[in-house]
């Protein structure tokens, strides 16, 4: 926040969370919408950034092979990082600057079918695998209903956070004000000709 707050373009900013003023918790969906009723008077937005996700918890991780996978850490991670995501794009976009808007929603590279080579992971993959689709199919209505508005799936790569620390993601993740600075920068910098498109931070396509 602090730098779009910097940025000379940016009249005004909107964090939300789960404690917000105006929360949104994806373990109560109707959070959604209520949230972007609430902001609908303060728009048109110009960008719009979600990078709410799950990865682990304080009663499991990440599944290391089948016999690990279980309905309860599956169908959490589907309602955190892929059903929660695209509500929050079927509400938010309505917010949007018909004249040009970005839309992003944080993704991940293990969420790639393509270039899955080391499996495991399951309910995290699926869930990201799932966005990315859904993130897709959106961008192609937009191209019909929004057509200035870029919808992308964003790659962080790895990041020193508590998403990342269980998996050495301190030693190997770069510091949160750089890769947040990337990716400010990839985003300012999309045209609507960006839409539908799974890139990291960087500005690299990636593979579905």
């Amino acid at each position: 926040m602090e730098l779009l707050e910097a940025h000379p373009s940016c009249n005004a900013i909107y964090g939300i969370h789960r404690t917000s003023p105006v929360p949104i918790d994806y373990q109560d969906l109707n959070t959604i919408e209520a949230a972007a009723t609430a902001l609908a008077n303060s728009g048109p937005f110009q960008l719009i950034i979600n990078t709410i996700g799950i990865l682990h918890s304080e009663s499991w991780m990440p599944e290391k092979k089948l016999d690990d996978l279980n309905a309860e850490q599956l169908q959490m991670l589907m309602q955190i990082n892929a059903i929660g995501p695209s509500l929050t794009i079927k509400h938010f976009s309505t917010l949007l600057d018909p004249a040009g808007a970005v839309m992003a929603t944080l993704s991940a590279k293990v969420g790639s079918i393509e270039d899955n080579r080391l499996g495991g992971w399951y309910s995290y993959r699926a869930s990201k695998a799932a966005l990315n689709m859904l993130i897709k199919t959106a961008a192609i209505e937009f191209g019909r209903t929004r057509p200035n508005t870029a919808l992308v799936a964003l790659h962080p790569g790895t990041v020193n956070s508590r998403l990342s620390k269980p998996f050495k993601g301190e030693q190997i993740g770069r510091p949160p004000a750089d890769a947040a600075s990337d990716m400010i920068k990839v985003l300012l910098s999309l045209s609507k000709k960006a839409s539908g498109t799974f890139i990291n931070y960087s500005g690299e396509s990636l593979p579905w």
